[in-house]
């Protein structure tokens, strides 16, 4: 289903070798310039999808935060929806009184009642900008508060036609692991009827320590909610060294200890859509990576002439190039390490995977995906 490029390779070349055409080509990997390839770029094969193949479910964060125009995330949204159970507009962000901020969805309702997609209430405890602690403990503990989040949520939830609520409450105290919980017990006793999920952070122990983790309590979250959605990327971030993003060794080691605590079907893996490019030589301090999608990687390396590498151990494509004598380092997704975490839900039968986010453009994925699964529909 893949081939990568070599030395002397053209699209007409690969085409031939595989009894097909350069248009299905192009068409299926929506390359960026049919007439050059790069070495070690991927190449998604057609193939007919089997019926027998296993249903899972996806989910899309439509994000709104990025400098992405919005009209581009719309058309992502919509040549993709047929392949999504969920969309997931994030987000909500909840006030110190528990009122919620608004939000302008565009025509995300449209594509989903036209593509029978579940749209949700995604909530976030996002104060300037930022995930925060105390902001957390006040939406968990006061009870006004939290009455006014239940009572927010599921207006906005019937405004917008749905019955789904999601919580993605980030950098929680270890001392409001519990109170998270209560949270989420008392959040599903008001929304009755409602599907109630949640964003996990990517634990390997229930004693891990830290911000990003102590407060997310792996199995009596499980135990409360429908189905959760763990966040296993960012080891590679814009603000750390080069790496790839979401390396198999570790997303797998992440999913392995969730399935002793979660029922696998109640499991979503979370899966980036986004890459980095770095300035070399890492030093802490340096300004942030840029984001790239896996479309601009791979044009970035043929315009820079840069033979993309593959790294077995992590799974995942990356190159070097120079500009204007910096050097620099991409790591992105393509159809290889892609593959390889469809593989892994596999494996640990998963009910499916969740994507962040709608801004970057994947193609390879979505053919991937349908060759390999059916999608869910609601």
């Amino acid at each position: 289903m893949i081939y990568v490029v070599k030395i002397g390779d053209s699209l007409f070349s690969i085409a031939k070798q595989f009894g097909t055409n350069t248009a299905t080509l192009a068409s299926i990997n929506e390359l960026p310039d049919p007439d050059v390839l790069v070495v070690g770029q991927a190449i998604v094969l057609p193939s007919t999808p089997s019926p027998e193949r296993p249903i899972i479910e996806t989910n899309l964060y439509v994000e709104w935060y990025t400098d992405i125009p919005s009209e581009n995330v719309i058309n992502q949204v919509e040549k993709n929806a047929a392949l999504l159970t969920y969309m997931m507009p994030f987000a909500y962000e909840v006030k110190r009184d528990g009122s919620l901020t608004t939000m302008n969805w565009g025509s995300l309702s449209e594509i989903a009642n036209t593509h029978n997609v579940e749209t949700v209430i995604v909530l976030a405890n996002i104060e300037d900008g930022a995930f925060n602690d105390t902001l957390a403990h006040t939406i968990f503990t006061d009870a006004e508060v939290k009455q006014k989040v239940f009572e927010q949520a599921v207006a906005e939830a019937e405004k917008r036609g749905t019955k789904h609520i999601h919580t993605d409450f980030e950098y929680i105290q270890a001392a409001d692991r519990e109170n998270y919980v209560n949270f989420l017990k008392e959040l599903k006793a008001y929304a009755k009827g409602y599907t109630i999920s949640a964003s996990l952070a990517p634990k390997t122990s229930a004693s891990q320590s830290g911000i990003w983790y102590a407060g997310h309590d792996y199995k009596a979250i499980g135990e409360v909610v429908d189905f959760v959605v763990i966040m296993t990327y960012d080891w590679g971030y814009s603000g750390g060294p080069p790496m790839a993003i979401s390396p198999i060794g570790p997303v797998r080691k992440v999913l392995e200890y969730a399935i002793t605590e979660i029922d696998p079907k109640k499991i979503l893996m979370g899966q980036n859509f986004y890459g980095y490019d770095w300035t070399l030589p890492f030093e802490q301090g340096n300004p942030s990576a840029k984001a790239v999608s896996p479309q601009q990687a791979v044009k970035l390396a043929i315009d820079r002439n840069a033979a993309i590498l593959y790294d077995t151990i992590a799974q995942a494509p990356y190159f070097r190039y120079w500009r204007d004598g910096v050097e620099h380092e991409v790591w992105f997704e393509d159809a290889r390490s892609i593959e390889a975490k469809f593989n892994l839900l596999k494996e640990l039968q998963l009910s499916g995977i969740s994507y962040w986010h709608s801004g970057f453009d994947f193609p390879q994925n979505w053919y991937l995906l349908n060759e390999m699964f059916r999608v869910k529909k609601k």
